[in-house]
């Protein structure tokens, strides 16, 4: 289901007039083109979406379920075009849009038409028409190629927005149906690779056994920007304090700590304490800078060791060159259990004391989940209630945790 942005608009305001004749009125076609479309509307989804009387038309349960989802959708539109031309809102398609959004991303006409299965030409007429509607300028062509312009860029970024809320309006419709449409897209960082998260899916894929998961593995900046651009539903792994930017909720599920890790039969793990200076004479490999681990072993250690250290963002490798050295390493405490289990890797006697971080759910702000997306985070709540510490609460407004650490 891909409803026309047009027929989108003339559906919101069918629902706030409750009549056809007022609604071809306000949106300047005639009335048989909004029959055409509410019908087109009413079979795309599969069900009703109004209740029609001598009283007027009124919406049914799905027609509220979409109305809901297309008022945000378009609300992210909207207010990217604020400065724009009026004719934007009235011709702005799906596929110029979509256009707009490739060529934005990749700031070549020809790169963006084999992303989008598409002739060139189609791909370029279709933003040069929604650039002449908006009446702005979206690229700049230099020597160099393509530069998208400040309103290209939040053009495309509403764009995003508001097709990742249609389609969780598509599956909000499917699931008053009865029926299983759409997925979830989970952002995993390392910790939550290791118990938290595989529990949740592997109890969620018990209760929808056919609703697709998508778990992508990357760094912290990758993923945010995924979720920012709604290519994610949600980060699940250690939580950002202060927030990175405004437009995110972190939601702290449990505490965890740091741990100094080495191999089982490290000359360290037969001594009682450890001190730094013992901890400096060793290699080590330690996770990328801006990573809640590489702060803690920052302040730690001296800087000669911190430069001095092999870098990585993948705890496999970390694991791997452990197990067959002297180097050194830090870990998630919790990620540490399955490898003291394992008998791969022993945690050393070292104290940690500032290295509590709160772990849990990061997601845009003002996201609404869907049926399914919000079992699966009940589910990852449930898991996290036996894991770790109590969790530390988190604020997600950094100029509000900037207003609370200001003095009075």
């Amino acid at each position: 289901m891909q409803p026309s942005i047009r027929h989108l608009r003339m559906f919101l305001t069918l629902a706030e007039t409750h009549s056809v004749t007022r609604t071809a009125e306000a949106c300047h076609v005639s009335q048989p083109a909004v029959t055409q479309a509410m019908n087109k509307l009413e079979h795309d989804a599969g069900q009703a979406l109004f209740h029609r009387s001598n009283q007027g038309i009124y919406l049914s349960p799905a027609g509220e379920a979409l109305a809901k989802r297309t008022r945000r959708a378009l609300s992210f539109l909207d207010g990217a075009m604020a400065d724009m031309s009026r004719n934007i809102r009235h011709h702005a398609t799906r596929a110029q849009l979509s256009a707009l959004i490739a060529v934005t991303e990749l700031e070549n006409f020809t790169l963006a038409a084999r992303q989008l299965g598409l002739a060139q030409p189609t791909v370029h007429r279709s933003a040069s028409m929604l650039e002449q509607s908006a009446g702005v300028q979206f690229f700049e062509r230099t020597a160099h190629g393509l530069i998208a312009t400040r309103a290209a860029r939040q053009l495309s970024q509403a764009a995003r927005l508001a097709f990742a809320e249609m389609e969780q309006g598509e599956t909000d419709l499917a699931a008053l149906a009865g029926r299983e449409v759409g997925r979830i897209v989970v952002g995993a960082l390392p910790l939550s690779r290791s118990s938290l998260l595989p529990a949740a899916m592997l109890r969620f894929r018990a209760l929808r056994p056919s609703f697709p998961v998508e778990v992508i593995d990357g760094r912290y900046d990758e993923l945010l920007t995924g979720l920012r651009r709604g290519e994610i539903d949600m980060m699940i792994g250690a939580l950002r304090i202060p927030s990175p930017i405004a437009d995110i909720t972190q939601e702290a599920l449990f505490d965890d700590s740091v741990a100094i890790v080495a191999r089982k039969d490290h000359p360290l793990t037969k001594r009682a304490s450890v001190s730094v200076e013992e901890l400096s004479e060793y290699p080590w490999v330690m996770a990328r800078a801006g990573t809640p681990i590489r702060a803690a072993l920052e302040d730690l250690l001296p800087a000669t060791v911190i430069r001095s250290a092999v870098v990585t963002s993948s705890v496999i490798l970390l694991r791997e060159l452990l197990r067959d050295s002297n180097n050194l390493g830090a870990l998630s405490r919790i990620q540490t259990l399955a490898d003291a289990e394992a008998h791969s890797l022993a945690v050393l006697p070292v104290d940690l004391p500032h290295s509590r971080r709160p772990i849990g759910i990061t997601t845009r702000a003002g996201w609404e989940p869907t049926a399914a997306q919000s079992d699966f985070i009940g589910l990852l709540r449930e898991k996290a209630a036996t894991m770790g510490e109590p969790a530390t609460q988190v604020n997600a407004d950094p100029m509000t945790e900037m207003a609370e650490l200001s003095p009075r």
